[in-house]
């Protein structure tokens, strides 16, 4: 055990075997515990057999003043390990802003792995696993919202999310008309406790099952990625040359190449930066 490191120590998020021999060696080595929930963390401790640690809470609210303290103590020789109340701190966690403070100030961090929902819900899902994305809980803010998802609409690698059992429903839905309800999509809830379970279907299918069905649990949702089409398929290239000659009445009737643009892309579906990189190749072929 090294002094003055700090060290990212995945738990599990669930069954309480997961918890691996280093994991163990490492919590009952170090001088201090970060945890996201001290009183989560004391019961594992306890659960597993491991002796009492001295622990602060760190956590979305108090990561600023808290990460000073703790870089306090890795600076005056003390080891420290950061955990989460489930699963591997600093990824999509406020464990990544106490990673960065350490780097800043050349102290050592060194992972412990371990359990992670979202390589676990990604494995179980059937779907391809070669290039993924992790998109973690989508905002409850609804412009937030539809702008994350409008920015997905082609993305090709599988996404995955997480979601809470009450919002599972209306995610399903938004998923469904940004993405098209025939997409598919795993859903896995509760993993690797005593009710897990992995659900593969489409998305529509998905909404309206959990409609009669109501989620219990917290669920990983993995979806399949946006198909790879070619990018001038013929009905792709004729939909870009009417919208182009619709955009070219509107300039010589006096709108402004830009607005055109938006005003045809609005109208035909065709997509805005798409066709105003069509507009740019046919006004430099034909000045």
């Amino acid at each position: 055990m090294s002094n003055a490191t700090l060290y990212l120590v995945a738990t599990p998020i669930g069954n309480l075997g997961d918890l691996s021999p280093r994991a163990r060696d490492v919590l009952a080595a170090v001088d201090l515990i970060a945890a996201e929930d001290t009183r989560v963390s004391q019961k594992l401790l306890h659960a597993c057999g491991l002796p009492k640690k001295p622990m602060l809470s760190y956590y979305e609210h108090n990561r600023r003043a808290r990460g000073e303290e703790v870089l306090a103590a890795l600076r005056a020789g003390r080891s420290c390990a950061l955990v989460t109340d489930a699963g591997t701190p600093a990824v999509s966690d406020p464990g990544e802003d106490l990673v960065a403070l350490c780097a800043a100030h050349g102290i050592p961090v060194v992972p412990v792995p371990g359990c992670c929902a979202a390589v676990c819900g990604l494995a179980v899902s059937g779907l391809p696993t070669g290039r993924w994305c992790f998109e973690g809980f989508l905002s409850v803010n609804k412009k937030t919202r539809r702008e994350h998802l409008d920015a997905l609409s082609d993305e090709k690698r599988t996404m995955i999310f997480y979601e809470a059992p009450h919002k599972l429903c209306a995610t399903l839905r938004d998923l469904a008309a940004a993405f098209g309800g025939t997409r598919r999509i795993s859903l896995s809830r509760e993993l690797t406790k005593l009710h897990e379970e992995t659900l593969r279907m489409t998305l529509d299918e998905a909404a309206a099952h959990f409609d009669r069905t109501p989620p219990r649990g917290e669920f990983v949702l993995v979806v399949e990625g946006a198909p790879n089409t070619p990018d001038s398929a013929p009905d792709e290239a004729a939909r870009l040359a009417a919208a182009a000659e619709a955009v070219r009445r509107r300039v010589e009737g006096g709108q402004t190449q830009k607005d055109a643009v938006k005003a045809v892309s609005a109208e035909s579906r065709v997509k805005k930066n798409a066709l105003y990189r069509y507009v740019l190749e046919q006004t430099q072929q034909n000045p």
